[in-house]
C-alpha cells in the first residue's frame, strides 16, 4: 500500500515552522535533533504497545512495567560491568550498554511470557477487562520492583564516552542521542522486514484477519500470539534502559510515567500502525522540544494539544491500521 505523504509533509512543516521562531539557525538545530532523538527513543518503547495491539487487538496497560524493568535490570548489570562502564575506551562501554540492553530485553521478555499467560490470556477480545487486568498487573508489578530494588530513586549514570557531545560548529549533539537514534532506526527497520518480508509476519497478519483458517492450516497461532507479546515486552525493556539513560536515574513508576506518552503517540499515528506509531513519536519529540524552548509553560500540555489537533484533522489517526 502507498505510503500517505500528508503525515509526513507535517513532519517537515513542522521543522521548517521551527526554524524562524528559534531565532538563530543553531538553536533550531540543536533543538530538532534532540526532539529527533527523543521521538526515535518514544519509537522503540512505543513500537512494542503498538505491535501488541496491531497484532493481537490487546490494549496493554501494563506495558510500563516492562519499561520499568528493563531500567532497573540497567542499573544493575551497569553496576556490575562498571570497570568496563567507567573506561575511557569506547568498545568496552559499548560492550557494558550492550549487555544492560540484552538483559533489559531478557528480563522483560521472561516477565512478558507471565504476563501474557496468567493476565492477558483470559481476556483476549474483552478491551475494557483488559484495561482493568494489565492496569492491576502494572500496579503489581511496580510493588515487585520496588521489593527488589527498592523505592528510591537510582542513579543510572551513561558509561563514560557516551557521556558528552560532538561539536559541530556552533551545533551540540550528545553522544547517547547519536546512538539511541541509530537504535531507533534499526528497530524501525527489523519491524517492518519481519512484519512485511517473512513469513512469520505474514503468518500473524492472516492470523488477526482469520485465525480459524491459518489454525486449519496447521500453524500455531496461539504460539505466534504470545511470540508478539513477549518481542513487544522485550521492545519495552529495551526503550526502558534507553529512557533511563537519558533520564540518568530510574524509579519504580518511571514505566507509569511514560505511559500516558505512549498512549498518545500510538493515538495520533493510528492504533496498530508501526509507521505512524513512528512518526507520531518524531511529532511528540520535536513539539515537546521546540515548546520547551518557546514556552515552557505551554510544555506541559503540548502533546496533549498535539493530540486533539491531529484527531481533529484525522479522527483514526496518521496511519489507519491498513496503513502499516
Amino acid at each position: 500500500m502507498k505510503l500517505d505523504p500528508k503525515p509526513l509533509a507535517l513532519l517537515a512543516a513542522l521543522i521548517l515552522l521551527a526554524l524562524p521562531l528559534t531565532g538563530s539557525a543553531s538553536t533550531w538545530l540543536n533543538l530538532t535533533l534532540a526532539g529527533l532523538a527523543m521521538g526515535l527513543i518514544i519509537f522503540v518503547i512505543a513500537s512494542g504497545l503498538t505491535l501488541v495491539f496491531g497484532l493481537m487487538d490487546v490494549l496493554n496497560f501494563g506495558h510500563g512495567v516492562f519499561i520499568a524493568l528493563g531500567a532497573f535490570m540497567a542499573t544493575t548489570v551497569l553496576a556490575a560491568l562498571a570497570p568496563w562502564a567507567g573506561s575511557q575506551d569506547v568498545l568496552p562501554n559499548l560492550a557494558a550498554l550492550a549487555a544492560a540492553c540484552l538483559a533489559g530485553m531478557a528480563l522483560a521478555a521472561a516477565v512478558g511470557v507471565v504476563f501474557e499467560r496468567v493476565l492477558v490470556r483470559p481476556v483476549y477480545g474483552q478491551h475494557l477487562k483488559q484495561i482493568l487486568i494489565t492496569m492491576g498487573g502494572m500496579i503489581v508489578g511496580e510493588e515487585l520492583i520496588k521489593a527488589s530494588w527498592g523505592p528510591a530513586l537510582i542513579s543510572l549514570p551513561l558509561p563514560a564516552t557516551l557521556n558528552g557531545i560532538f561539536l559541530i560548529g556552533d551545533v551540540a549533539v550528545e553522544k547517547f542521542r547519536v546512538l539511541a537514534m541509530g537504535v531507533g532506526l534499526v528497530v524501525l527497520i527489523a519491524l517492518l522486514l519481519v512484519l512485511n518480508r517473512t513469513k512469520i509476519g505474514l503468518l500473524i497478519r492472516a492470523g488477526v484477519q482469520d485465525r480459524e483458517m491459518v489454525e486449519a492450516l496447521g500453524y500455531r497461532i496461539r504460539r505466534l500470539f504470545v511470540g508478539v507479546f513477549v518481542a513487544g515486552a522485550a521492545l519495552a525493556g529495551l526503550g526502558g534502559v534507553l529512557w533511563g539513560l537519558v533520564q540518568q536515574g530510574v524509579e519504580p513508576q518511571i514505566g507509569a510515567k511514560v505511559n500516558l506518552l505512549l498512549f498518545i503517540v500510538i493515538i495520533i499515528g493510528g492504533l496498530g500502525s508501526t509507521v505512524g506509531c513512528l512518526v507520531g513519536a518524531l511529532l511528540v519529540g520535536l513539539v515537546a522540544n521546540y515548546a520547551g524552548f518557546l514556552a515552557p509553560k505551554a510544555a506541559l500540555f503540548s502533546n496533549i494539544g498535539l493530540m486533539v489537533a491531529i484527531l481533529l484533522w484525522r479522527p483514526q489517526g496518521l496511519y489507519p491500521v491498513g496503513a502499516k
